[in-house]
Order: structure tokens, then C-alpha cells, then sequence
């Protein structure tokens, strides 16, 4: 997203978690969609769905920001924002 550009509608995060090395960055930033698993310590994506080999969600415009810091805060670049 660029510079004075705005975001309406609805997004979809997409979150390859067996590549997940755990590193908790965000679920840090977005807390309200993202968790840390106790039992294999990688994130997942709270209300996800499976899909083939990705989680996806739906969010508004609303969690769009939080979620594309999470998504460049991921050192393996396993959260995608469409």
C-alpha cells in the first residue's frame, strides 16, 4: 500500500503455518488475530479456515493495518495480505 492510500472493503490473510519458526512478532502486533499455540509454539491465525496448505480469514478495513505490520514483521514472510 502506498503513501495516501486508503483502504475499504474486505481483505483476506493468508498464513502458511508449517513454515512458522514461532517467533511471536505477530501476535504481539495483532493479538486480536493472532495467537501462539502451546502445544508446537507457532502462530495461528484466530477464526481461521483451512485452506489447501494456507489459514485464510476475512478481515475489514478496520484490522487491515495491524495485520499488514504482522505480515511484514514475519522473518519467513509466511503471512500474506490480499
Amino acid at each position: 500500500m502506498s503513501v495516501g492510500q486508503t483502504t475499504t472493503g474486505s481483505f483476506t490473510i493468508a498464513h502458511l503455518r508449517e513454515n512458522c519458526i514461532g517467533c511471536g512478532s505477530c501476535a504481539l502486533i495483532a493479538p486480536e488475530h493472532w495467537t501462539m499455540s502451546s502445544t508446537d509454539g507457532k502462530a495461528t491465525l484466530v477464526m481461521s479456515a483451512r485452506k489447501k496448505r494456507f489459514f485464510v480469514k476475512k478481515i475489514d478495513s478496520a484490522d487491515y493495518a495491524s495485520n499488514l505490520e504482522a505480515a511484514r514483521s514475519c522473518p519467513v514472510h509466511i503471512i500474506q495480505m490480499q
